[in-house]
């Protein structure tokens, strides 16, 4: 019996082991001289991405809402990377008027901007943003198209430059309804959406800076063990760390593919496509309609008052 279940669990481990398996960027090119911007860099994948990127040398920024956090993260991130280059500037994706105010510093304070990264993020929860928009769709899409569209200017100054948007796998479960995307109902179904919108933002800043030297990549980092569960209470939390463990990738695995983007010229023929586990993926066939894509580029300009 002894052995039976020594030999079981051995199993499980290495099955496990397998199905938690991530390709790992090894392209070693250097950032000296480039300035990358990261939403929500003070955790999670956000973090290990701008460690792995300030041992490339380049000038890392994090953008995030919370300045103690923030604070600690820089030190840990110039302590990891050896590279004092790294700064925090303040940000609240659920608030345009922050957004502008943090993008009309930035480009008051910085010289260029070469890369980027749309990290930031909000889980599955029913909320309102400070501009009544439902939070998932607020944050993780709105947000990040304003903040992109208002740095947009500096990006093609700076080029070429690359913009990276995290988005998930689950964004199939969903398709958008244009006469409510502030949909709120449903937690899960409202953050499918949201990531949905980061993938045809990503299609059509593509299209439109075809040419102007930015190009746009949409990024899964896979399932990861980061503090996303904070929005819920305990009991969801003590589950999830369980699940977690067993199923989910490390945050510095997760970043693999973000950096992947970042840094290898590998991605450029695929302008506008869709990543995980540092290759292109492909999307089911309503998440590459071109016109949606418009139309969700157009609504949007509308909503964050662009247009």
């Amino acid at each position: 019996f002894m052995l039976y279940f020594i030999l079981s669990a051995l199993v499980c481990f290495l099955v496990l082991k397998w199905m938690k398996r991530r390709m790992y960027c090894m392209d070693v090119t250097r950032l000296d001289g480039r300035t990358v911007l990261i939403t929500g860099g003070n955790s999670g994948i956000g973090k290990e991405t701008a460690v792995a990127l300030a041992l490339r040398g380049a000038r890392v920024i994090i953008a995030c809402r919370d300045e103690e956090k923030a604070r600690k993260a820089v030190q840990e991130i110039k302590s990891r990377s050896h590279n004092l280059n790294v700064r925090y500037m303040e940000v609240d994706l659920a608030n345009m008027k922050s957004i502008r105010y943090f993008s009309k510093s930035f480009l008051q304070q910085e010289k260029r901007l070469d890369i980027l990264i749309n990290n930031a993020g909000i889980p599955s929860v029913l909320d309102w943003t400070d501009d009544n928009f439902s939070m998932c769709f607020g944050v993780n899409h709105l947000g990040h198209f304003l903040l992109t569209n208002l740095l947009l200017p500096l990006l093609k100054e700076s080029s070429p430059s690359r913009v990276i948007t995290l988005t998930c796998s689950n964004y199939k479960y969903q398709k958008l309804d244009f006469q409510d995307l502030n949909y709120n109902l449903f937690p899960f179904f409202t953050y499918c959406r949201s990531k949905l919108a980061n993938i045809y933002f990503t299609q059509e800043l593509a299209r439109m800076m075809e040419g102007k030297g930015v190009t746009a990549y949409s990024v899964h980092p896979g399932y990861v063990q980061s503090n996303w569960t904070c929005h819920f209470s305990v009991l969801f939390r003590i589950l999830m760390q369980v699940v977690m463990f067993m199923f989910f990738v490390s945050c510095e695995a997760g970043a693999q593919t973000v950096v992947y983007c970042t840094v290898s010229d590998e991605v450029l023929p695929h302008n506008g496509g869709y990543f995980t586990d540092c290759r292109p993926a492909t999307l089911r066939g309503f998440a590459r309609d071109a016109g949606v894509a418009k139309k969700l580029w157009e609504a949007s300009e509308r909503l964050v008052k662009l247009a």
